[in-house]
């Protein structure tokens, strides 16, 4: 059986809901990449949503037992001894510490500059965002990829292409070329 790579989503990709959610369907059967976090990126996570935009504690707290209850192996332990030898930005060495001793070789993030090229190569990690991430799965299983959200867009009762709307907000790049690719313009 082949191992999945671990890849760690930061908090502030997984704050927005409709990326959070394409990112999470891609992790969850089929697979094409094992999803990672810890408890301060998921703490993160639930401060933003209740400070920023007002959603109630029963709600990020229901979010978390989702998480919890479908990605179980998600949750990264045991790297606080590595967060003296984390050269990034002090908020962020939490995360490369989690990358590097899960042997997660990706950080999927907004905040590239808090992961620069000299702090993360060292433990082989590269920092990317999410559009350049969604891109990457794409071109591994376009099919997948698309099937997922059409499949995602169908549970919402939106058209893929509103889906694809919805994500350009989000993920332009990656947006693009799937429309380039499917002949479609939104």
């Amino acid at each position: 059986m082949k191992t999945l790579p671990a890849v760690i989503l930061d908090a502030n990709v997984l704050v927005q809901a409709p990326i959070r959610d394409t990112l999470l369907r891609l992790a969850e059967g089929p697979t094409l990449y094992r999803a990672c976090w810890t408890e301060e990126i998921m703490a993160e996570v639930k401060r933003t949503l209740e400070g920023k935009f007002g959603i109630t504690r029963s709600r990020t707290g229901h979010l978390e037992a989702k998480l919890r209850e479908h990605f179980p192996e998600a949750w990264i332990e045991g790297f606080e001894h590595l967060l003296p030898q984390m050269a990034n930005h002090p908020k962020d060495r939490h995360v490369l510490a989690a990358a590097a001793h899960s042997k997660a070789r990706t950080i999927v993030t907004y905040n590239l500059r808090d992961f620069p090229p000299e702090a993360t190569e060292p433990w082989r990690v590269t920092a990317v965002g999410p559009s350049t991430f969604l891109k990457r799965l794409y071109r591994t299983d376009e099919a997948l990829v698309i099937e997922t959200i059409r499949e995602q867009a169908a549970d919402i009762q939106r058209s893929f292409e509103e889906q694809l709307k919805v994500l350009h907000l989000a993920v332009p790049g990656f947006v693009e070329l799937v429309c380039h690719d499917t002949g479609l313009k939104i």
